[in-house]
């Protein structure tokens, strides 16, 4: 495999555009996180401990408001998910409604799910605001949340234009904000995903 560093020892990518699912499934599972997005391999190291805590206080808000409401269920990296472009991709976190169940089987995620969340890390910070906004948007994923911890803010996206390849609705969610999902029964404080974390370094 070829790489090119696109990030201090933390985010790689391959060279060609030649990766698909058939290749992906011969990876080794040491636990980094590998994707392929029109046909780009990209790989990224173990996150940080407050990228962690973040995804954590998401999926603890998840639980309360999707999954014991037995509206839909709610999953967490790693996990491979198939859908046009995403040969496949990792999100950190992605909930899929409890009328679209029937897309997950033989162990992965076959189809778009309902809302997929991002943490921007330092290393793949294009990757999250540039490579998956476009490969989401293209797929038609109707919601896209990009948490950034640097600015403690949140990027709602919705209304996904395949052809574009863009999302028509962007809003920023300040940390002193609440975030009103457009498509599902979610609401949440924003200062609530990056509060008592025991160690903040990204």
């Amino acid at each position: 495999m070829t790489i090119v560093y696109a990030g201090p020892e933390r985010a790689l990518r391959s060279l060609r555009a030649d990766w698909n699912r058939e290749r992906w499934e011969q990876l080794p599972d040491d636990g980094h996180r590998y994707e392929v997005i029109d046909g780009v391999l990209y790989m990224t190291t173990a996150p940080s401990a407050f990228h962690q805590w973040i995804v954590r206080q998401i999926v603890r808000a998840f639980f309360a408001q999707i999954d014991d409401q037995h509206f839909g269920v709610t999953f967490w990296a790693p996990i491979g998910v198939f859908m046009p472009g995403c040969d496949p991709v990792q999100p950190d976190i992605l909930v899929v409604r409890t009328a679209n169940l029937g897309i997950i089987h033989d162990r992965r995620i076959h189809g778009v799910p309902d809302l997929i969340v991002e943490v921007v890390s330092p290393s793949n910070a294009e990757q999250d605001l540039e490579i998956k906004y476009r490969a989401y948007a293209r797929a038609a994923v109707p919601e896209y949340w990009i948490v950034r911890p640097a600015e403690r803010d949140v990027i709602l996206c919705s209304e996904p234009d395949p052809v574009a390849g863009l999302f028509k609705n962007v809003d920023t969610i300040p940390p002193d904000g609440t975030l009103i999902s457009p498509t599902l029964p979610i609401q949440a404080n924003i200062a609530d995903f990056f509060a008592n974390a025991p160690d903040t370094m990204l």
